[in-house]
């Protein structure tokens, strides 16, 4: 079973601390989710774990089945088995959906141990037909350019046509449920589920509850002021689709001296 383990992960942008000695684990088969305020430092965890390089880690590790990945380029993490799910998916004009997803396939298939040769046009095509059958998906997806055109609910289960695909060990998305609506937030979480299994550890970044009424984690985690400050199971959700964050606050802001 593969591990992603995070330790005392410290994180800045421009000299500013955002992450602050964050500690997690995650395994394949799992799970978990990240709630927090807005400005918490929950899609700079996602995007660090990915390699951005507008985030400097000044402290701690990340470890992929006991391997740092903070000297990896993001093409190589992610040949490693990380995948991210944008918030705010680009559009990429002139490549279309199907040749973005069979260029990343065949750049796994290279750099394989032993490299393999690129997945042919045929069994591509199968391959593609199947997850999109899978996640309930028109094969017109395929031809359209990534993204171009496409309404938030069409971009974010595009994400998940290539979390299908590439099959990666684990996931993580980044606030998924931004901008969607009920039917939208469904349509993709049944996709999410789908793929869901032994083979796959998953960390959904959320600001609301919502979305974890159809993705069910393992796991919940607070995140406040850099940090992990609470952790526990679906009911620290449920409570704070009840009670709000102010309670988070209350306990974990330090009073000032005067």
């Amino acid at each position: 079973m593969q591990e992603l383990i995070i330790k005392n992960l410290q994180v800045s942008i421009e000299d500013t601390q955002i992450i602050k000695g964050l500690n997690l684990t995650l395994r394949q088969g799992e799970v978990h989710a990240i709630m927090g305020p807005n400005g918490t430092g929950k899609s700079t965890l996602a995007y660090t774990i990915m390699g951005h390089p507008k985030y400097d880690v000044t402290g701690g590790d990340i470890l992929l089945n006991g391997k740092s990945v903070l000297e990896m380029a993001p093409d190589e993490r992610s040949r490693a088995g990380l995948f991210l799910a944008f918030q705010y998916p680009v559009s990429i004009p002139g490549v279309t959906v199907a040749n973005f997803i069979r260029t990343a396939i065949n750049s796994q298939r290279r750099h394989a141990a032993p490299p393999q040769e690129d997945i042919s046009v045929l069994d591509f095509r199968k391959m593609l037909k199947s997850k999109m059958d899978l996640l309930e998906m028109d094969y017109t997806f395929g031809g359209r350019y990534l993204n171009e055109g496409f309404s938030g609910g069409e971009k974010k289960r595009t994400e998940v046509l290539q979390l299908a695909a590439l099959e990666p060990a684990f996931a993580i998305l980044d606030e998924t449920d931004s901008g969607l609506d009920i039917d939208a937030i469904r349509i993709v979480s049944e996709g999410v589920n789908a793929l869901k299994g032994p083979n796959m550890g998953a960390l959904v970044i959320t600001h609301y509850q919502r979305i974890l009424n159809y993705i069910k984690p393992d796991f919940v985690h607070i995140m406040f002021d850099g940090r992990i400050v609470e952790s526990g199971g679906e009911e620290l959700a449920l409570k704070l689709e009840d009670e709000g964050y102010d309670w988070v606050r209350e306990k974990y802001v330090q009073p000032q001296s005067v």
